[in-house]
């Protein structure tokens, strides 16, 4: 017999899915598909998430939202309604924040429905997020727009430490400290207030870091004549705003592997 305090005592309204369902036994075997399916639907969450096609984002959150709603998993159908307006109105950098709340609700649904059809409980998505601490190597992001920077934080930070300058003088000084032997590469914006990406470039050139910390630079309303003049300096690549996960993962590691 299953005891469907485990999913009414954690939120899970299945008083209203029955009024759907009719009975528990059809209920059960809904929850057993939706076992079946969410996997793939997480993966191409993610999938799109990482390549910006907002479009599909939309389309495969909206069949959770409905997932959830039928099965009264009430958070993950609000989350993913959220999600899926967002989405729609091609907000990346909203779902990029978000998304992860999503996933981290979704498994909480799924150990749930799994631990009452007496299936074995995954390991806990939150834990596996957060397992690390003190990464042993650094990436250096250095941009006036926090909100540029701290997207690239929040794809990198499962994997490096990411340091975050808003102007070039306090990048200078992350290069020249004591945890500079942990930076394996460098993001740098041309345009800055205060110290630009130029005194930038030309500090590493004078220092002879340009062989110890790889540097691609992040380009927006820079001229042409600004971009060839930061390629006179041994640049990596050349990372183009606006851009998705998917760029920004393609340059990191095509400049990490310089180092």
């Amino acid at each position: 017999m299953k005891d469907v305090t485990i999913l009414t005592s954690n939120g899970v309204n299945v008083e209203k899915s029955l009024e759907l369902f009719g009975d528990m036994e059809m209920y059960d075997a809904t929850l057993n598909d939706f076992l079946e399916d969410v996997d793939k639907k997480i993966e191409a969450l993610k999938k799109y998430r990482e390549s910006g096609d907002m479009p599909n984002y939309a389309i495969e959150v909206h069949a959770l939202k409905s997932d959830a709603r039928y099965l009264g998993f009430v958070t993950l159908a609000d989350l993913a309604y959220d999600l899926e307006l967002k989405s729609k109105a091609n907000d990346i950098m909203y779902v990029y924040e978000h998304h992860d709340g999503l996933l981290v609700e979704a498994q909480r649904c799924i150990n749930l429905a799994r631990k009452y059809l007496g299936k074995e409980v995954k390991e806990d998505l939150i834990s596996a997020m957060t397992n690390g601490g003190m990464k042993e190597e650094a990436i250096l992001v250095v941009d006036d727009s926090n909100l540029v920077a701290n997207f690239i934080k929040k794809i990198f930070d499962d994997k490096y430490e990411v340091y975050i300058a808003n102007d070039g003088a306090r990048a200078i000084e992350l290069v020249s400290g004591p945890n500079a032997d942990k930076i394996k590469c460098m993001l740098l914006d041309l345009n800055m207030p205060n110290v630009n990406g130029f005194a930038v470039l030309e500090y590493f050139k004078n220092n002879n870091l340009f062989v110890k910390i790889p540097v691609s630079i992040i380009t927006g309303n820079d001229t042409r004549d600004q971009v060839e003049e930061a390629f006179n300096y041994p640049i990596i690549d050349l990372l183009s705003k606006p851009f998705n996960e998917r760029d920004i993962k393609r340059i990191i590691e095509k400049t990490v592997s310089k180092y």
